[in-house]
């Protein structure tokens, strides 16, 4: 619960091993996070990590930049990102992008955030199931292709807000903020097994290309503590 980063999930499937499953998980919130509280959720096969950019500015005012598909991870991680959601029906990306505006309007929030969902059936789909899974509220590793496909500083935004701007000071209006292009983030990540140390290690660069790492070098030591993505 107090968790994250797909950290102490586990995926029971039959009722025998609801007691391990639930020990273990325990065990690893304490020893990641120093708190052990779980709890339980439905469980849903082959779905859609979608989620949804939200800016307010605690004035009652909330906008949302579109929503990004998180669905490619690697031990819940995410590794591939996309701004927007390809081949989504219109009409979901409303009910989607709505209920997060709603949530964020009810609780008076303020800052950047996202508001998770998992979407089963197929996204072209007018008769797609979501349920909402979370709230992060923070600025999140993959903003920065909401960024590009919108064309608006979050973090810059966000720090604005904080000294005391308005979304109306900012001209940040709804109808204000379209999408102007796709975006894609692909994490570079060190497999298990693979190594301590980065052999090689070359940014990419050209048009349209944009990178964001946390310094690492050729004969860089990733530290074990920390999930081993860029």
């Amino acid at each position: 619960a107090y968790g994250g980063g797909g950290r102490g999930m586990r995926i029971v499937r039959e009722l025998s091993q609801v007691p391990s499953s639930f020990d273990s998980c325990q065990r690893e919130a304490l020893t990641a996070f120093g708190r052990d509280e779980v709890f339980l959720e439905e469980f849903w096969e082959n779905t859609k990590h979608l989620e949804v950019q939200i800016i307010a500015d605690g004035q009652g005012n909330v906008v949302h930049l579109y929503e990004r598909d998180c669905t490619v991870q690697h031990r819940h991680q995410k590794v591939i990102e996309l701004a927007p959601a390809r081949n989504i029906h219109p009409q979901l990306r409303e009910r989607l992008l709505d209920c997060a505006v709603t949530l964020a309007m009810n609780c008076n929030y303020k800052g950047a955030g996202t508001v998770e969902f998992l979407v089963r059936g197929d996204l072209d789909s007018t008769d797609a199931d979501f349920v909402f899974m979370e709230v992060n509220p923070r600025v999140q590793v993959e903003h920065t292709v909401t960024e590009e496909a919108t064309g608006i500083d979050i973090v810059q935004t966000q720090l604005l807000i904080a000294g005391g701007r308005s979304l109306e000071d900012l001209g940040l209006t709804q109808d204000s903020i379209h999408l102007r292009q796709h975006s894609l983030q692909a994490r570079i990540t060190m497999m298990p097994g693979k190594g301590e140390i980065l052999d090689l290690y070359e940014e990419p660069a050209g048009d349209g290309v944009r990178c964001d790492t946390a310094g690492w070098y050729t004969n860089f030591k990733p530290n074990q503590m920390y999930d081993p993505l860029v």
